[in-house]
């Protein structure tokens, strides 16, 4: 009876080892975003497994939040891979030869929301096989900068900072001097390890290049720094010249602004003074003007007469001469006679004629 119970399991044993088995072990897998990630998945068949093989990768991501995603089949011969939006165009089988026993898979272009447990099953009846693999994007370290906060004078307080703009966690920082002494105060020591290094009481013998370097399980990247301790400024004099300067550029804004508003100011009272003249109507004639004209015009006539008649001649006429060229002044009672003295020639003879008006 023992005999017989032992010659069954043995059967039973060798069956199952020649069942359809996934020969790759469950492993984490850690890749930098951007990259590819390489996920195996190697298999064996039984004699007995006479089925259609079918291959099924299946993604469940790390939140928790979503089902089982199928990120692609193999099924009849046929391969379909765009079951899963997010890893569309990204995820290929690494062989084109299925059925020689490789089901592995590249996920190119690696970014945060591929990180989950990924699950590859075989199944060729009867034989049935799956294996996890737990795939972790990091980001490396990139765009770090170094830079002083505070003054580098003498006997001053500063730190120095290493910051880089992306990178997952954990990061470790390592400070090195790369020139002068290349030795480094032992004040520092404690923080060499550590994105900040605070100094304090500073002197030249801290001048000198330094070195920042930040590393992930991923990658790394460095930064440097050129540390240069000087003297103390006069920033007595620093500030009062930054202070004239202020003033003196105030003082020349304004100067522009005032000759451009006095610009516009005569611009516009020339334009007025344009639009307020009429070219069209002639200036009026002066008095002295019109008394001119007046005597002008009868110049011929007092030529013709005898100087025993001018005088009762001119005084008539005068009396004809308009009043409005002749406007006396309002506050005057009265004007002094003015004489107006006549010269003319006739036949060679000169004589002067006075006449009052």
């Amino acid at each position: 009876m023992a005999l017989l119970l032992r010659f069954v399991l043995l059967c039973g044993v060798a069956d199952f080892a020649r069942s359809l088995s996934i020969t790759t072990p469950e492993q984490m897998i850690e890749k930098a975003k951007g990259e590819t990630a390489y996920l195996p998945c190697k298999f064996t068949l039984s004699p007995e497994d006479q089925g259609p093989l079918d291959i099924e990768w299946l993604l469940s991501p790390a939140d928790n939040q979503k089902v089982d995603q199928v990120i692609i089949l193999y099924s009849g011969d046929k391969i379909y891979d765009d079951y899963y939006q997010d890893l569309k165009g990204r995820v290929h089988f690494t062989s084109t030869d299925l059925k020689s026993g490789d089901a592995s898979i590249n996920v190119t272009n690696l970014q945060l929301s591929d990180i989950g447990t990924y699950q590859c099953k075989v199944k060729k009846a009867p034989g049935v096989g799956n294996k996890k693999i737990q795939l972790t994007v990091l980001v490396k370290p990139s765009g770090t900068r170094c830079y002083i906060d505070g003054s580098e004078e003498i006997g001053s307080d500063f730190k120095l900072k290493c910051e880089p703009k992306e990178g997952s966690l954990p990061l470790r920082y390592e400070w090195q001097k790369l020139s002068n002494s290349q030795k480094l105060p032992t004040s520092w020591l404690p923080e060499m390890t550590s994105p900040v290094i605070s100094v304090k009481n500073a002197t030249t013998e801290y001048s000198g290049t330094y070195s920042c370097t930040v590393k992930n399980r991923v990658g790394s990247d460095q930064c440097l720094l050129r540390l240069d301790v000087v003297p103390p400024s006069n920033r007595a004099g620093t500030i009062a010249g930054a202070v004239i300067g202020t003033l003196l550029a105030l003082v020349l804004i304004g100067l522009i602004i005032f000759c451009c508003h006095k610009k516009r100011r005569e611009e516009k009272y020339e334009k007025e003074v344009h639009h307020d003249i009429r070219e069209d109507v002639p200036p009026p004639k002066s008095r002295t003007s019109t008394a001119r004209s007046y005597l002008g015009s009868n110049h011929s006539s007092l030529g013709s007469m005898s100087p025993s008649n001018m005088e009762g001649y001119s005084k008539t006429q005068y009396n004809q001469v308009p009043s409005e060229d002749f406007e006396r002044d309002p506050q005057s009672a009265t004007l002094p006679t003015a004489k107006f003295k006549y010269t003319y020639e006739t036949a060679g003879i000169t004589s002067g004629i006075n006449m009052d008006y």
